[in-house]
């Protein structure tokens, strides 16, 4: 098992691709803690872990709150230890709206959920992770992190600020052994965007193919195993060749 007895918290776990990470985390051995604002769907994620046989609790988390974050990593520390792994996966979508379409709310809105949250986040975590000099952070981004056009205005800022955030921690932290990297997935089959893919073709991708969450889950355990341990600073693409078009 790659990620055995590490302890990881996973953001945005009740469902969509955080639930196909929590759910493969525990798999590779790692003690999961099930973070989301939907307090139910993060239990019932928490024990389908535990009825296969892994470890995990779910934690409610409003990733808008200082003092949710705070207690989060609280409850992980004094059921489990020191975090090992956190994935800041929780996030929102614009559905494509234009600047001129969103309103200053909407734009506050997208970019705490989706920049200030993993900010808060991450440096709940450093200060235990650079004293053990070991540690492994995963920021889901997008490939709206990478080209303008794939998402709106607030989504497309927010992932930019992401990616650059997550390469700012990298030169800054990766130098205590800790692994701080990005995944960049295109049009992935989840929930959150449920009525976008309705209304998209599978001609715009190379592969012809939409990705699934496993296929992020995949990547995200290797990116926090040991096997990435010369990878800090980067933002991994899994997107069909989307963004080569």
């Amino acid at each position: 098992m790659r990620l055995q007895n590490k302890v990881a918290i996973i953001t945005g776990a009740a469902s969509g691709m955080g639930q196909g990470e929590a759910i493969r985390f525990a798999k590779e051995g790692a003690k999961v803690v099930v973070a989301d604002l939907n307090f139910e769907g993060a239990q019932a994620v928490a024990e389908e872990i535990k009825a296969a046989g892994g470890e995990a609790i779910a934690v409610s988390v409003n990733v808008m709150k200082t003092e949710d974050i705070l207690n989060c990593i609280k409850v992980t520390e004094e059921t489990f230890g020191p975090v090992d792994v956190l994935v800041n996966n929780a996030g929102v979508f614009d559905k494509y709206q234009k600047s001129l379409e969103t309103t200053l709310d909407q734009w506050k809105f997208l970019i705490d959920i989706n920049l200030t949250s993993m900010f808060e986040f991450c440096n709940a975590v450093l200060p235990s992770m650079i004293e053990r000099q070991t540690g492994a952070i995963v920021n889901i981004c997008s490939v709206a992190g990478l080209v303008a056009g794939k998402g709106g205005a607030a989504y497309t800022a927010s992932k930019h600020g992401a990616i650059g955030y997550t390469k700012h921690l990298s030169s800054e932290y990766a130098r205590y052994g800790i692994k701080i990297n990005a995944i960049c997935p295109g049009t992935i089959e989840t929930p959150l965007v449920k009525d976008v893919l309705a209304g998209l073709s599978k001609e715009a991708v190379p592969t012809r193919t939409f990705g699934q969450v496993e296929e992020v889950a995949d990547l995200a355990v290797f990116l926090a195993s040991d096997e990435a341990k010369f990878m800090s600073g980067t933002a991994v693409t899994i997107d069909g060749g989307f963004t080569i078009q």
